[in-house]
């Protein structure tokens, strides 16, 4: 049976947009699929401030926020199906992250899905992480369902975005976490000195590892606490970029440090969990963070093809979106930590 759905993805690290249109195939016991198109509409610098700053804002003007960035999704949307002559029977959208709290049972993902109906004419399924949460879970990593069934011939799937994680197989279950901040703070730096991202590692490349800084981003609490786990934007802005802050030195001397930070706690979080890394987001372009992620891993890093690396989270929310639709699990206990494997998001239908 085949499953034609979008895709959309907006991710912590505030990139853009990223749409995909992809053809689900299941047969027998096993999946298959094909990108028909594919895009990253950047997010303007009036966007990027808004949504960087929504947290402080008021309950009323968030609430505006929700409704007008599933206003501007759907137009995307609508304008992507239009120019690919599409014809989905849904759209999957992940929305974009505002607070992430698990220990709260927190997790806001705003982009209203009903907006998102309204202004595209397309039903669409959101909130895949609100349920996970209230069942004791952590509401990620959600795209290792995916891993599972869609890419199962790699040891270890890492993913860079604004928030590097991983999933992989321990003894018949599916596992994984957030390993440590990465684009996020990368680009953050980067924007500083005028670039939207370091490309390549150019800048981190050229800066000087400061080893105290180091060591105190290696100490963190969190990288001693036990998955399931999940990190959000407020705990990057409490915990770690105070830290970068407080020692005086250049933007790319912060970026070699924070990039070095980077593949210390992949290189270790990985290195006993297999012997080949499929590795994908914006993070699989920066060639120096691979280099150094090699150093520390010993085992096969492999980068696929270019749809893979960019879509490959919008991607597999389409399939969260195909498994909602079929009524079978899209999130794992065995890594969220929610109280049972359960079927995830809310369906929003255009009015007729």
């Amino acid at each position: 049976m085949e499953y034609y759905v979008i895709g959309l993805m907006s991710g912590t690290s505030l990139d853009g947009v990223d749409l995909v249109s992809v053809v689900f195939n299941h047969e027998g016991s096993g999946w298959t699929f094909r990108i028909t198109a594919s895009e990253c509409v950047p997010y303007t610098d009036a966007w990027k401030e808004r949504l960087s700053q929504a947290e402080n804002g008021s309950a009323l003007a968030l609430s505006l926020l929700d409704v007008e960035l599933g206003m501007y999704f759907g137009e995307l949307l609508k304008s992507f199906i239009a120019r690919n002559n599409l014809n989905p029977a849904f759209i999957a959208s992940h929305g974009h992250t505002i607070f992430h709290q698990p220990d709260k049972k927190l997790s806001l993902q705003i982009g209203k899905g009903q907006a998102i109906a309204q202004t595209c004419g397309v039903r669409t399924i959101a909130d895949f992480r609100v349920q996970d949460v209230l069942l004791g879970g952590q509401g990620a990593p959600l795209v290792p369902v995916g891993d599972v069934l869609l890419f199962a011939n790699y040891d270890i799937c890492l993913n860079i975005g604004g928030i590097a994680n991983i999933s992989y197989d321990e003894q018949g279950h599916r596992k994984a976490y957030d390993v440590c901040p990465a684009n996020m703070v990368l680009n953050h730096y980067a924007y500083l000195v005028g670039k939207p991202y370091d490309a390549g590692g150019a800048l981190a490349s050229e800066g000087v590892v400061n080893t105290g800084l180091l060591d105190t981003l290696n100490a963190l609490k969190y990288y001693r606490e036990p998955a399931p786990k999940s990190l959000g934007k407020e705990w990057v802005l409490a915990e770690v970029f105070p830290l970068i802050e407080s020692y005086a030195i250049s933007v790319n001397d912060r970026l070699a440090t924070m990039t070095e930070h980077i593949a210390v706690q992949l290189g270790r979080e990985c290195s006993s969990k297999g012997n080949s890394m499929l590795v994908t987001g914006g993070g699989a372009y920066n060639t120096y963070l691979v280099e150094r992620i090699r150093h520390y891993f010993k085992g096969d890093v492999m980068i696929p093809e270019a749809a893979i690396v960019e879509y490959k989270e919008a991607l597999i929310f389409a399939f969260l979106g195909v498994l909602k639709e079929r009524n079978e699990v899209n999130c794992l206990r065995s890594v969220t930590g929610a109280n049972r494997d359960h079927v995830s998001g809310v369906v929003f239908d255009p009015a007729r």
